[in-house]
């Protein structure tokens, strides 16, 4: 083959296989249809870095018996399992979840079954972490989905409280259009019950 076609054709192979690499090993997932971010506030002072509150989260601490139910506007959702990750990273897609040490899991179903969602807690550095992983979630990647929910008609919530940060994320199981209101403010509020206990700890 004459070296003029020869150059050309090898170059447009690499290009193809270069595209091809990137479609192929690109990391993403489904994102929710309806997102709100919120930074750490005052409120949170006394835990604003991880050397103010050195404990890490375990368990028992985050998934204890109280939190099997929870409870809001009269929907119940009901834990259905929970993981406890080795590593940040494999919580999230498309997002760096830098100078974070812990993550935790737990995906939850209305008792009606018309809801499924899932709960996430992060353990950071400070709150300047958690203000960028939230940052982060509202615009790049995503925390990757753990429930059998429809996420294009899904809403999440992403809180920096201190140096953790929660995501609350709910969405419709089946054809139906159920009130997702309740079910995500039920999964808020495993979040900020178990940061604010860090709260009262710290004061």
């Amino acid at each position: 083959m004459p070296r003029r076609v020869l150059i050309p054709l090898l170059a447009a192979l690499v290009a193809v296989a270069a595209v091809a690499v990137f479609v192929f090993t690109r990391e993403g997932g489904p994102r929710a249809a309806v997102f709100a971010g919120e930074p750490t506030s005052a409120q949170y002072a006394v835990i604003d870095t991880s050397a103010l509150d050195p404990r890490p989260l375990t368990e028992a601490e985050v998934f204890g018996p109280s939190t099997v139910q929870l409870v809001a506007g009269g929907v119940t959702m009901k834990r259905d399992s929970t993981a406890v990750l080795a590593d940040c990273a494999e919580a999230v897609w498309g997002v760096e979840a830098a100078r974070c040490t812990q993550a935790m899991s737990a995906s939850y179903s209305s008792a009606d079954k018309t809801v499924a969602g899932q709960f996430v807690i992060f353990n950071l550095a400070d709150g300047r972490a958690a203000d960028a992983l939230v940052a982060q979630l509202g615009t790049a990647g995503f925390v990757r989905q753990a429930g059998a929910f429809d996420a294009t008609r899904s809403r999440a919530q992403a809180r920096a409280l201190g140096h953790f940060v929660t995501v609350s994320w709910v969405g419709p199981v089946g054809p139906g259009t159920p009130d997702l209101a309740y079910p995500q403010i039920a999964l808020d509020g495993l979040g900020r019950a178990v940061v604010s206990s860090r709260v009262i700890a710290a004061t």
